[in-house]
Parts: structure tokens; sequence; C-alpha cells
């Protein structure tokens, strides 16, 4: 299966849970019947990209990145890879990445929420599929090249520091905790 069709097949399966998530499932689904190519940060329509929130509920916190280039407290992820076999896989694979962290596993049932937001040119939309991964005990983080800081926020403390897209995502994984 590609990772065109995982995607296809995740998106169908994906339970939003209001109006504004099923029409970004909607939207997702047109724009990779449209886009063979939607996987790939070469589509310059917009492509999907695979996140993961990275959790540790024993202590009550998350481990946000600092992102070089957009200079915001944001989740682990990124874009695509010709070697991820699955949306899961992208998401797992940023995760562990950017967070330097061994180990993660993602919260079982799928995409936790989905956001599109606008990039530069010369793309034009991020369609990101969003997860949620826990850290294993004892987790200790190390920062990539991608990042300018890895810190870690008590939940009370995340709608201090990033955007209300974190923080919608942050909710809706505790929610399914």
């Amino acid at each position: 299966m590609s990772l065109h069709e995982d995607a296809v097949l995740v998106l169908k399966g994906y339970q939003g849970r209001d109006d504004e998530q099923a029409a970004l499932r909607t939207a997702y689904l047109d724009h990779l019947a449209a886009h063979p190519d939607g996987m790939w940060k070469s589509c310059h329509a917009g492509h999907l990209t695979a996140s993961a929130l990275v959790i540790d509920p024993e202590r009550g916190r998350v481990l946000l990145t600092l992102h070089r280039k957009l200079n915001m407290w944001l989740q682990m992820g990124g874009h695509c890879e010709p070697g991820d076999v699955s949306l899961a896989a992208a998401a797992l694979r940023e995760a562990t990445e950017e967070s330097g962290v061994p180990g993660l596993t993602l919260l079982p049932g799928g995409p936790v929420t989905l956001d599109r937001h606008p990039i530069p040119a010369p793309c034009h939309w991020h369609l990101d599929v969003q997860y949620a991964a826990l850290a294993p005990p004892g987790a200790t983080e190390a920062i990539s090249e991608e990042s300018l800081d890895l810190r870690w926020f008590r939940y009370e403390e995340v709608a201090g520091v990033a955007d209300t897209s974190v923080v919608r995502l942050l909710e809706r994984t505790l929610a399914v905790l």
C-alpha cells in the first residue's frame, strides 16, 4: 500500500469531534483525490504533513519544540518522506527525530485531530494529521538541528506559550487519554 493510499484510509476512518473536523477531513480527502502528489512537499497546492504531540501523562506535561524557522513552540512534526509506510509511521518518525526521545508510542485509535494552516511560498498549505505520542518513563529529550529549543511544559502552561492549534491538540489528546 502506498503512503497516499494509507492516508486516504486513515482519513476515511477518522472520526472528528465536530463540524470543523468533518469539513477538514473532507477537504483533505478532496485534496488527495485531486493531487496524486498531495503527500509530498513538491505539491505546491499544499500537502499532507504528520505530527505528534509528545505527552508525559504521569507528570502532566508535554514536550514542545521551538521551531527554528517559525520561532514558535509547536508539537513535533513535518513532511512525509519516501520511506514512510504510513501517516502514523511518519508522525512517530518525526516525533522521535525532533524530540530525541527513543521508545515513543502513538496513542491508539489513529489521529487525534486535523489542522490546516498556511505556509510561505512556494507551497500554500500544510494539511497536518496530528497524533499524540506517549513518552516512556524517564524520557530524556535531545535537541535536533530543526529546533532552537526543546522544553517540557505542564498542561496548564501550554496556552501561554503556544498557538491555538497546539492548545486544541492538547485538549483533544487529554480527552482521549
